[in-house]
């Protein structure tokens, strides 16, 4: 049976990353993902961008799913997104706590991920297939793994239909944390995110920043590359491929691949994997 894939992209901020993206999408479409999503900024900073990739990609005969934060939101400005994205046809949303942008206090009127998750139910039903975020190394800002489980069920409570992951790099942590989930009682399918590794530098600070552990040999091998692009992203790709790998065998539900907005390596990573053909 063929691995499900799904694929992220961030809205562009200029009219050459738009067209870029244009080409990226036609490009990953070739590998026939279940569906792109579009990030969304901090306290929405992003809205407007986001739902115009959206509805590009819609428009273009694929399925979109937005992310929508909710710190720094109002219920009513929450209703007007949800009300804009029905409109357009979309049927997924990825609901996330989100960030506040920077210098600004004010959390607004929802605290949580679980809390945005059972707004959209109570306003529009089932309309929307809902996936929430899930953190096999545990949310960095987490009191301990147990509270990080505990508001990960609160979130398949109020209604989530699926999670994808935080992108890590050790199999055991995905698979220790879905079977803590199950023991919790938590169904949905938990899709593990994939973050192809283009540049270690890169990597390195974006890990550091979210709390995603590059293991201890995986790291002394990109430094020991230097400044060796070629190499390092040859490594890359074995080593991403191998977890996917690893991660099919074990049962994953699907693949999510953060692409950072470019083609190349989710492509070549899933034509290794014999993915989407």
């Amino acid at each position: 049976m063929n691995t499900e894939i799904s694929i992220e992209f961030f809205p562009p901020t200029t009219v050459e990353g738009a067209e870029k993206l244009r080409a990226t999408r036609c490009k990953l479409a070739a590998l026939k993902p279940a569906f792109f999503s579009v990030t969304y900024g901090a306290g929405g900073s992003t809205r407007e961008r986001t739902f115009s990739t959206v509805k590009e990609i819609a428009a273009a005969g694929h399925e979109a799913a937005p992310h929508l934060s909710c710190v720094g939101s109002t219920r009513s400005s929450i209703r007007e997104i949800l009300q804009e994205y029905r409109a357009a046809g979309i049927r997924r949303i990825v609901a996330l706590r989100g960030d506040l942008p920077s210098g600004v206090v004010d959390p607004g009127e929802f605290r949580y991920a679980n809390e945005l998750v059972e707004f959209i139910r109570a306003e529009t039903g089932n309309h929307f297939h809902i996936e929430v975020a899930a953190y096999p190394e545990w949310h960095p800002q987490a009191r301990s793994p147990k509270d990080d489980l505990a508001a990960f069920k609160r979130k398949a409570d109020a209604g989530a239909n699926s999670a994808i992951t935080q992108y890590f790099y050790n199999v055991d942590a995905y698979l220790n944390f879905v079977d803590a989930a199950r023991r919790q009682g938590v169904g949905i399918p938990v899709v593990p995110g994939i973050m192809p590794i283009g540049s270690f530098s890169k990597l390195a600070r974006f890990s550091d920043a979210c709390g995603a552990e590059i293991p201890r040999w995986m790291r002394k091998t990109f430094e020991s590359y230097g400044d060796d692009t070629d190499s390092i992203r040859a490594f890359g790709l074995d080593v991403v491929t191998r977890l996917c790998e690893k991660l099919i065998a074990e049962g994953a539900p699907g693949l999510h691949f953060y692409s950072m907005n470019m083609a190349g390596p989710t492509s070549e990573i899933c034509r290794r994997l014999g993915l989407g053909a």
